[in-house]
């Protein structure tokens, strides 16, 4: 007879999904977890021989095979319950927890996963789902107490195991309560560094980033030469913003690993963000010098020849990567970046033509669309934008956006405005959308719009600065909303204040608030961060005001020259030097 042919299709899927368990009304709630009917690799287990069960547990096994075929699955639950109790065969109760899981039953689940651990106390699948039940409760003991068993059965593993545990709490906003039991394993476990090493993982996805500073540390005190803490350290101090101090972490570092690449890449990309490319440029040539195979770096090089102007050796590089199957298709999609550079409209759409594979289809076709619009083709732009459409249904939104940015490069304002509310209707959340169309609503004087927009954005991400930035500044238009743009801006400016836009903004609040020293100090910093010509306009501004004439027309002869056709540059023309430019 074949025992379990139905159910032997049930395998767990730990955590791989948020699909809560029914659960009995006056049951505490169990874990988060879900069940894959998949197909197993034997699609029918052994047959069971007969005479070594006993009579009444086959009877058992029978009912309850009976049973879930007929979608009885509480009296499959029992029966494979029973079964396991009388036989102490940990298979049993897995299956009993298998079937309870898959009908959501919380109670029933937590009664079958006890079962299973008192037969196989060091079955992880077990652990973990009995971890989470615990956790879900608030039982921070009751889940150390699982941890505990889960490190000294699989250390190795430890830190995926609690991943998972982790994707599914973060999910209910609960990744602490793995964290707070983490703090009762260390003290268990005082000199265990990957106890520590998780904790400051999981504090990173709390957003804690000095608490996730300290338990690395912790960890490092206990292991020095730990690798992985070491690049994590450096990861934190780039989150945080302090890239001169994770420069100094992966050298150090780099000093006790030199061989290994994964800390040396890093490095290179730190330098990358630090705009310090020469000294990234040196990393990767060391790297290819070791391993002249290494086709990332190549690429990378590549990429930062591009970013130094330095095109000839750029494509170079870009041309010998293209006999690599792996690069081929980003080799040339930056081969036509480097065309579209140089003013080679016809050549650059004509190697993102060629970009037929790989992840970058996509950029390739919006590319060759933004660079027809920059040419002023702009019927060319739409019939290829009309293709893309067809071609990438999932990536409307996009599309939508790129319409609505052809559409204002031809001052069809109102068209882009129509086209993003026309998006809107289907997706009424999407930020992007919300943000494009504040814009346009900007550009039109629907000062409602742009505000109910953003003030939606900020509703369920009230840390978005670019939009805390955008209606900050845009109310600095009413006199009377002065205040209400002074807390969107210095909210901005706590979260970026490096960013050269929120600091011209702020800047700009303090010009109209009359604080006009204040105020030039501001956009100073910003135009030495950015040479962007509204910034420029708005320094400018200031210095007239102060009396700084001369300063004022020399920067603005300077960048009226670059860009003659600046809408800002052009309304201080008129405004400041009565529309002569001597």
């Amino acid at each position: 007879m074949v025992i379990f042919r139905v159910f032997s299709a049930i395998t767990l899927v730990l955590l791989s999904s948020c699909a809560d368990f029914a659960g009995k009304p006056d049951q505490p709630e169990a874990t988060n977890v879900s069940v894959n009917m998949v197909e197993t690799k034997e699609k029918t287990p052994q047959k069971v021989e007969e005479s070594s069960i006993d009579p009444d547990v086959l009877f058992m096994l029978m009912t309850a095979e009976l049973a879930g075929q007929r979608g009885e699955y509480d009296i499959a639950i029992e029966g494979y319950t029973e079964a396991a109790k009388r036989s102490h065969d940990a298979k049993l109760a897995e299956r009993a927890a298998m079937i309870a899981m898959y009908i959501k039953d919380s109670y029933k689940t937590n009664e079958a996963v006890a079962l299973w651990l008192s037969l196989d106390s060091k079955n992880l699948t077990a652990r973990k789902i009995a971890a989470l039940s615990a956790l879900k409760i608030g039982d921070k003991q009751g889940g150390a107490e699982h941890f505990n068993v889960m490190l000294a059965v699989d250390v190795a593993g430890f830190e995926a195991a609690l991943q998972e545990l982790a994707g599914v709490l973060q999910k209910d906003g609960k990744v602490g309560l793995i964290y707070d039991a983490l703090d009762v394993l260390a003290n268990q476990h005082p000199s265990e560094a990957e106890v520590y090493f998780m904790q400051s993982l999981l504090a990173m996805q709390m957003n804690d980033k000095s608490l996730a500073e300290r338990k690395v540390q912790q960890a490092l005190n206990l292991s020095s030469g730990w690798d992985r803490a070491l690049l994590f350290q450096a990861q934190i101090a780039v989150f945080s913003g302090d890239l001169a101090k994770a420069k100094l972490l992966l050298k150090d570092a780099l000093g006790k690993y030199p061989s290994n690449t994964k800390i040396s890449k890093m490095l290179a990309q730190v330098l990358i963000k630090a705009q310090d490319y020469e000294a990234a440029l040196d990393v990767y040539q060391g790297l290819i010098a070791n391993d002249p195979k290494d086709w990332e770096s190549q690429f990378s090089e590549a990429l930062i020849y591009y970013q130094l102007d330095k095109d000839e050796q750029a494509d170079q590089l870009l041309e010998s990567l293209m006999d690599q199957p792996e690069w081929k298709f980003q080799a040339i999609f930056y081969r036509g970046k480097l065309a579209e550079k140089q003013g080679d409209v016809k050549q650059a759409l004509v190697w993102f033509d060629k970009v037929t594979e790989g992840p970058l289809v996509f950029d390739a076709g919006v590319t060759s669309v933004t660079v027809l619009a920059k040419d002023k083709q702009f019927v060319a732009a739409d019939a290829r934008l009309i293709k893309l459409q067809a071609k990438f249904p999932k990536q409307k939104p996009q599309l939508i956006l790129v319409q609505a940015e052809l559409y204002n490069q031809q001052k069809q304002y109102e068209r882009a405005f129509n086209v993003l509310t026309d998006a809107l209707l289907a997706a009424p959340d999407q930020k992007e959308l919300l943000y494009t169309r504040a814009l346009m609503a900007e550009r039109l004087d629907k000062s409602a719009i742009v505000e109910t927009d953003l003030k939606k954005i900020l509703a369920a991400d009230p840390d978005n600065v670019e939009s805390l930035n955008a209606l900050g500044y845009t109310l600095l238009n009413q006199p009377s909303r002065y205040a209400d743009a002074e807390q969107y801006l210095q909210r901005a400016l706590k979260l970026e204040p490096n960013s050269a836009v929120v600091i011209d903004s702020y800047g700009w609040l303090q010009f109209k608030l009359g604080h006009a020293e204040k105020a030039l100090s501001y956009l100073q910093q910003a135009y030495e961060k950015q040479q962007e010509n509204e910034i420029a306009a708005h320094l400018i501004e200031v210095l007239t005001t102060l009396g700084k004439q001369d300063e004022a027309k020399v920067l603005f002869d300077k960048v009226i020259d670059a860009a003659p056709d600046d809408e800002y540059l052009l309304n201080i023309k008129r405004k400041l030097f009565n529309g002569a430019h001597q």
